[in-house]
């Protein structure tokens, strides 16, 4: 025994719960946060505690509480995708803020496969993580109903439909981009043309309905000859820019539904020698590091995206401690943030 009265070596609860005068069970309840102890209790366990230097055992702890004290961060795209486009990038640092300051280790994965797919379901069927955060969900994915099956608790970004079941964190998709349409018919824009997103994503969905509201509110016709779909993409972009020069030569504004896309745009418009924002305006959707970095510089919809992140980790974290977030009239928990325009040279 040393000059504390107990053997060498790491202390442990039960030399705590004696130093204490308490049982084992009221240790490890004070340690886990219980309010179900009196505050006498609590005060001489936590002094028991500073005293012996008792450090907790966080993989005993979360074995006890059936915890793993890990979060995935599921991405169902493509490897190519996660790496070209800003905004997943965005998410990942706000969901890493959020968990800074917790003991939850974050797992990425990458499953835009039928192979990754079914290696994810086996691996999230093991119940190796407390919780998932599903981005970039498109409509039919089955992911969703298999952590619904399982169990697991899950929050996604965006949503699937109006009547998202799941808890989500989505951005204001259709006002952001009825502000950018009504800021190119501010500028006396005519014939203003829109690159879509790939519509069995629901935001991109929205984004093009606020394109044709904000068209339709200013007594505009919209020609569908003026929509092109492409896939968040910059290479897709490119094609949708291309498609549109030969549909309507003669258009003057570009809404692109994201920034990755509006830089394609860019270059066919410069292949075609059209000078922006002289010939032709062009907006885009995200406000990434791709605008600021544009020539000229890409007038965007600035979507708070790590903010988005950080939201979606702390909602996740109360439902994993059995806490619930707020009910959104749509369905499932919901927090919607608003987007603002951000105008720079080339509208």
């Amino acid at each position: 025994m040393n000059g504390n009265g107990r053997s060498g070596g790491r202390p442990t609860l039960e030399e705590v719960a004696v130093r204490a005068g308490v049982g084992r069970g009221t240790v490890s309840r004070v340690i886990n946060g219980s309010s179900k102890v009196s505050e006498q209790t609590k005060a001489a366990v936590e002094a028991a505690v500073t005293e012996l230097g008792y450090v907790p055992n966080r993989a005993a702890r979360a074995l006890a509480a059936n915890r793993n004290d890990a979060i995935a961060l599921v991405i169902p795209e493509p490897e190519a995708r996660f790496f070209a486009e800003p905004y997943f990038s965005e998410v990942v640092r706000g969901v890493g803020a959020a968990l800074a300051e917790t003991d939850t280790q974050l797992v990425l994965t990458l499953a835009g496969s039928d192979r990754e797919r079914r290696r994810l379901a086996q691996y999230l069927s093991g119940h190796r993580v407390d919780g998932v955060l599903l981005v970039s969900v498109h409509a039919g994915d089955p992911l969703p109903e298999l952590l619904a099956e399982l169990g697991i608790p899950t929050v996604i970004s965006g949503r699937r439909s109006a009547a998202e079941t799941l808890p989500c964190v989505d951005s204001d998709n259709l006002a952001g981009a009825a502000e950018a349409v009504r800021h190119l018919l501010d500028r006396g824009r005519r014939t203003i043309a829109t690159i879509t997103g790939p519509l069995d994503v629901y935001g991109a969905h929205c984004r093009l309905d606020g394109y044709r509201q904000a068209l339709a509110a200013a007594g505009r016709p919209v020609d569908e000859r003026l929509v092109a779909v492409a896939d968040f993409t910059e290479e897709g972009g490119r094609r949708a820019m291309r498609e549109l020069l030969e549909r309507s030569p003669s258009l003057d504004a570009v809404f692109a539904s994201s920034d990755v896309m509006a830089a394609g745009a860019r270059r066919e418009l410069r292949a075609a020698g059209r000078t922006i924002p002289h010939d032709v305006a062009l907006v885009g959707f995200d406000d990434s590091v791709v605008a600021r970095h544009m020539d000229p510089p890409l007038t965007s919809v600035r979507q708070p995206i790590e903010e988005m992140g950080r939201t979606m980790a702390r909602m996740l974290l109360e439902r994993v401690s059995g806490r619930r977030g707020s009910t959104g009239a749509e369905g499932g928990p919901a927090v919607v943030l608003p987007n603002r325009l951000v105008v720079r040279e080339s509208s």
